[in-house]
C-alpha cells in the first residue's frame, strides 16, 4: 500500500485527468471501428451475392448498409481526428521522441483513412449510376483500405508493447531506425489477426441483430431472414477462429510482455503450478479475494505444463509494474472478454449445428434472443481487450523505454479536466445524432416496405431495382393501379 502511494505521489496531476480524456475519446471511437473496418466487406458479400444469384433482396440489402456504413464513416471522422489531435496534446513525450521510430503507422492509417472516403463515395454514387458488376468490382478496393488503417494503427500499438527497430544514444534517444522492425515487432502479426477477425465478428454480430429482433417481433420474410444469415453465418465462423487467435495473443503476451501476462492473471509471486483465477481482486499486499480459484490452470495454459514457470509481479520494482488496482482491472477486463467469447462459440455452434443438419434456423426463440445481444456482447468484449491491452502495460507507454508520467503534457489539470467535459458534451450530441439518422433511415425504409407490401410487389423491394432509373409517382401509382386490376383488387 505504502509503494502504491508513493507511486501515486510522484506521478504529475495532469496525468489522471489526461488519461481519463484519452480513455473516453478511445473508448468511444473503438465502438465505431469494427463497423469501419468490417461494413465494407460485409456489405460487399451481400453485393456479389445479390449480383451472382439476380437477388433484388439481398441487392437491396447492400445498398441500405452501404447507406449506414457512410454514415458511420462520417462520425468516424469525426472520432478518430480528435484522437490524432489527442496524441500530440496529450502526450507531447512520446511523439517528439518516439514519433520517427512509430509515426509511419500513423501515416498509413491516414492515407487509407483518406482513401476509404474517396472509395465509399464512388460506391455510393455508383447505385443506379453504373452498371452492376462494374460497381461492384470499383467497391473490392474498399476492404483492403480498410484493413490497410487497421494495420497502421495496430503497427503502432503493437510497437509501444513491444518497441524494436532503434538503438538509443548516450542521451536516451532513439538512432539507426529500421523501419520494417519497428513495424513488424513480435506483437504485430497476433494482435493485427486477433483485431481483424474480433472487429469482423463483432459487425456481424450487431448487423445480424438488428434482424434477429425483427425475427422476434414476428418479421419473418426473405428480408430479415437473408438480413440476418449472412452476416451471422460470417460471424459464426471466426467465432472459434477468433477463439484460438485470443489464446495465441495470450501466450505471447506471456513470452513478451511477461510482467503484462502476471498483471492479467494477477500472479503475485513467480513460480509454477500457478493457479487460475476467474475474476477475483488483486490487493496490494498480494493477497487475492474473491473469484473462482482453479490450481495449476494459469501454468497450463500459459507453457501446456503444470512446471511451467509464470512471472509474477514482484519479479520488478513496484514502480516499474502495474499496481494491484491496475491489475484487477486488466484482469476484470480480460475474463469479460474470454467469457463472451466462450459464449459465442456455443452460440456458433447451436447455429452451425442446425443449419448442417436441417438447413435452417435454429427454430427457438432463444437462439434469436441470444443472436440479438451478442452484438451488444461483442462491442462490450471489444472495449474489454482494450483495457487489458492499455491497462495491463502500465506504467509504461513505451513498454520498459518510457512511463506515461513522462511523455504526459504539462498543461494545467483544470484545462484538461474542462476539455473532458466539452467532449463528453460534445461526443454525446454526436451519439445522438448519430441515432437519430440510423431511426430516421429505419423508418423510412420501414415504410417504404410495408407501402410496397400493400401494392403486392413482393419481389422488388422498394418497387425500385437497385440498378436502373427510380419509377416516377405517376409510373409507380400506374403499375400498382394495373396491379390491383390484375389481381382483382386493390387493398
Amino acid at each position: 500500500m505504502n509503494s502504491a502511494i508513493a507511486i501515486m505521489a510522484d506521478t504529475p496531476p495532469q496525468l489522471l485527468p489526461a488519461r481519463e480524456l484519452m480513455a473516453f475519446t478511445l473508448a468511444s471511437h473503438i465502438l465505431l471501428v469494427p463497423f469501419g473496418v468490417a461494413l465494407p466487406a460485409i456489405t460487399l458479400l451481400m453485393h456479389y451475392r445479390g449480383l451472382r444469384k439476380g437477388d433484388a433482396v439481398a441487392l437491396l440489402l447492400a445498398r441500405r448498409w452501404s447507406a449506414v456504413m457512410a454514415v458511420q464513416f462520417a462520425i468516424g471522422i469525426v472520432t478518430g481526428t480528435v484522437l490524432s489531435f489527442e496524441f500530440g496534446l496529450l502526450w507531447p513525450g512520446l511523439m517528439g521522441r518516439w514519433g520517427d521510430v512509430f509515426g509511419l503507422g500513423f501515416g498509413v492509417e491516414a492515407w487509407a483513412f483518406f482513401l476509404e472516403a474517396v472509395l465509399i463515395a464512388i460506391y455510393l454514387y455508383g447505385w443506379r449510376r453504373l452498371k452492376p458488376w462494374t460497381h461492384f468490382r470499383l467497391g473490392l478496393p474498399l476492404p483492403m483500405t480498410a484493413l490497410m488503417g487497421a494495420f497502421g494503427i495496430i503497427a503502432a500499438n503493437s510497437w509501444m508493447n513491444t518497441p524494436r527497430g532503434f538503438t538509443l544514444d548516450a542521451g536516451g534517444n532513439p538512432v539507426d531506425v529500421d523501419v520494417r522492425r519497428a513495424i513488424f515487432t513480435p506483437m504485430f502479426g497476433p494482435e493485427y489477426w486477433h483485431f481483424v477477425a474480433g472487429v469482423v465478428l463483432t459487425a456481424g454480430y450487431v448487423v445480424a441483430g438488428v434482424y434477429a429482433v425483427g425475427w422476434l417481433r414476428g418479421r419473418r420474410d426473405r428480408y430479415h431472414r437473408l438480413g440476418f444469415t449472412v452476416p451471422f453465418t460470417v460471424a459464426a465462423i471466426l467465432t472459434p477462429v477468433q477463439f484460438v487467435l485470443g489464446d495465441s495473443i495470450a501466450r505471447s503476451v506471456f513470452h513478451k510482455q511477461p510482467v503484462k501476462f502476471a498483471a492479467t492473471e494477477i500472479v503475485w509471486k513467480t513460480g509454477t503450478h500457478v493457479p487460475e483465477y476467474v475474476f477475483g481482486r488483486l490487493h496490494a499486499d498480494g493477497s487475492i479475494s474473491g473469484g473462482i480459484r482453479i490450481p495449476q490452470l494459469d501454468s497450463i495454459l500459459a507453457g501446456f505444463s503444470p512446471d511451467t514457470r509464470v512471472t509474477g509481479l514482484t519479479a520488478v520494482p513496484a514502480s516499474d509494474r502495474p499496481t494491484a488496482a491496475q491489475a484487477t482491472i486488466a484482469h476484470g477486463a480480460f475474463d469479460i472478454m474470454v467469457t463472451i467469447g466462450s459464449l459465442l462459440v456455443l452460440l456458433a455452434l447451436w447455429y452451425g449445428w442446425c443449419w448442417l443438419r436441417r438447413r435452417e434456423l435454429p427454430r427457438s426463440p432463444w437462439f434469436f434472443r441470444c443472436a440479438a445481444v451478442a452484438g451488444a456482447a461483442c462491442l462490450v468484449a471489444v472495449e474489454c481487450g482494450w483495457i487489458t491491452t492499455e491497462v495491463g502495460r502500465q506504467p509504461w507507454i513505451v513498454y520498459e523505454n518510457m512511463r506515461v508520467s513522462e511523455a504526459v503534457t504539462d498543461t494545467r489539470a483544470a484545462s484538461l479536466w474542462a476539455m473532458l467535459a466539452i467532449v463528453v458534451v460534445v461526443y454525446t450530441l454526436i451519439l445522438g445524432t448519430f441515432l437519430a439518422v440510423l431511426l430516421t433511415m429505419r423508418t423510412r425504409w420501414r415504410a417504404a416496405d410495408e407501402e410496397l407490401a400493400g401494392s403486392h410487389h413482393e419481389d422488388s423491394p422498394e418497387g425500385d431495382t437497385p440498378y436502373g432509373p427510380r419509377r416516377s409517382a405517376a409510373a409507380a401509382a400506374a403499375q400498382d393501379h394495373g396491379t390491383a386490376h390484375d389481381d382483382g383488387g386493390g387493398p
